[in-house]
């Protein structure tokens, strides 16, 4: 009697497997929030081309139709050339997970016969390893020729080659760490892992949040006082005013990698600190960059950081829960067809589709994320006591980095963690 052979050609084409059609929802799942995403980048290029050589009445004086035709440009290049990116990581993801990659993947690194915890260190240090070695050919596209072209970059090769080797060894030690501590408590604890792994996380990034600013940012930069005693003296006057206490107000070297200029908050507990790039302390007055600095100090005072932590724990807790649950049934392993089964291949897999599932949240967390700057700004209002310093520090950052002043109203929406400039801009001097 003639049977019926089944090859392992590709993942979703699997004869006689029960888990067909949950590995087909899954796919088409990827491939909709893949174009999903390609769509909102389409209707982003083809607004900022209709509109982009409009100058806003808020830049009228600042800008001119040549800066702004080079910020379109800017744009412009940025998303085709991550449009090429994303294709090409997307064709890798289909490959690896829907083309039976991972099975092979995963049964090499067993073939070693290495103990549970090493071979499990050893699939997430290569996989890491790998996406590190293909995004080379993009990062280096990227920096020295669109940044370049656009004079922004002024990193040189040596000093890519000493970030990309400090950055690698430490995501070494960093996946080392968290690998091994993982699949300990897994092995120990079969039943409550979830917890007490959920549990290791949160203890871990708060360590690290707090050890960052002493041991791994100074790794990359060079931090140190301000420098101008009139700013420092302005800087000691108005901080008690915020009742806040932070540690130090820093200046970043961040003019050795590039012309963009930034700030940020850092720390947590009595290590919390405001960081400005020396780039951004060049190009604002004494008043904008003290209303830079109470917009950063109004995300603590607002306890923007306590609550972006708090739900992403909450949701951390629950995810981990539900993979544990989902590990426990096999369903993973088996729509994948992972023989034999392994812990690593399934978080791998429960990642993957992780992140398709919460995509949706995207959209929520970007509002959360903007609805948390208004309130920055207006408390950099409230205790500076004037808004145009605050207006005119955006105009010129958005000036210097060449931000998209015509951003698609459904796509800024979407991704925009900050209001788009133009309407952050008008909304302040509203508040005059």
């Amino acid at each position: 009697m003639w049977q019926q052979k089944t090859f392992p050609v590709c993942g979703v084409c699997r004869i006689n497997n029960p888990m067909n059609t949950y590995l087909i929802i899954i796919l088409l799942g990827y491939i909709f929030v893949t174009l999903f995403g390609y769509y909102l980048q389409f209707l982003n290029l083809r607004h900022l081309k209709k509109y982009g050589h409009i100058v806003p009445d808020e830049f009228k004086g600042f800008i001119d139709g040549e800066l702004l035709k080079k910020t379109r440009d800017y744009t412009i290049d940025h998303s085709r050339f991550g449009f090429i990116e994303s294709i090409f990581g997307n064709i890798l993801v289909v490959i690896f997970f829907f083309g039976g990659l991972i099975t092979i993947y995963n049964e090499w690194i067993l073939s070693f016969k290495m103990p549970s915890i090493l071979s499990g260190i050893i699939f997430f240090l290569f996989l890491s390893y790998a996406k590190t070695i293909l995004s080379i050919p993009f990062d280096l596209y990227g920096t020295f020729k669109i940044e370049n072209k656009y004079g922004f970059n002024t990193m040189t090769g040596r000093l890519w080659i000493g970030d990309f080797v400090k950055s690698l060894l430490l995501s070494t030690v960093m996946i080392c760490i968290v690998a091994s501590a993982a699949l300990f408590l897994i092995a120990i604890s079969p039943d409550y892992w979830w917890l007490f792994v959920w549990l290791f996380f949160l203890l871990f990034s708060l360590f690290i949040m707090y050890i960052s600013p002493y041991v791994i940012e100074p790794l990359f930069n060079k931090f140190t006082p301000i420098e101008n005693e009139d700013i420092e003296g302005s800087i000691r006057e108005m901080m008690p005013k915020a009742g806040i206490k932070v540690s130090r107000v820093f200046k970043m070297d961040a003019s050795k990698r590039s012309r963009h200029t930034n700030a940020y908050f850092t720390g947590i507990g009595k290590v919390k600190r405001i960081v400005l790039y020396d780039t951004l302390l060049q190009m604002m007055n004494k008043n904008e960059i003290l209303s830079v600095l109470a917009h950063e100090v109004g995300h603590w005072k607002k306890k923007h950081v306590l609550k972006l932590i708090l739900i992403v724990e909450a949701m951390s807790f629950i995810g981990m829960y539900l993979s544990f649950r989902l590990i426990k049934t096999g369903i993973p392993s088996k729509m994948f067809g992972i023989q034999p089964d392994t812990i690593f291949a399934n978080i791998i897999i429960l990642g993957f589709v992780g992140g398709i599932v919460l995509f949706p949240l995207t959209p929520i967390f970007s509002f959360l994320s903007r609805r948390h700057e208004k309130e920055a700004d207006r408390f950099a209002i409230e205790m500076t006591g004037v808004a145009e310093p605050m207006a005119t520090s955006l105009i010129k950052l958005s000036k210097d980095n060449l931000s998209n002043l015509h951003p698609h109203p459904f796509y800024a929406s979407f991704y925009y963690s900050h209001p788009p400039v133009v309407q952050r801009i008008r909304t302040i001097r509203l508040q005059k």
